[in-house]
């Protein structure tokens, strides 16, 4: 079981750059996938979002310990 938090800060990059890293290409998939407007892919994402620990938050948001 995964305890520690992830923040997916939003908004993501619109495309990779080179020299990204795995992390920071799996944050812009989820980012993107975080704007889809389709229900189930929203539920789909809150599943695994729940499941990984995994929080969205906007630049202007710092995390709550």
């Amino acid at each position: 079981m995964m305890t520690e938090i992830v923040y997916v800060n939003l908004p993501g990059p619109k495309e990779p750059n080179p020299g990204m890293t795995g992390g920071e290409l799996l944050h812009g998939f989820l980012a993107e996938l975080h704007e889809d407007q389709s229900n189930e892919v929203q539920a789909h994402l809150g599943a695994l979002c729940s499941k990984w620990n995994v929080r969205f938050r906007k630049e202007s948001e710092t995390p709550t310990r």
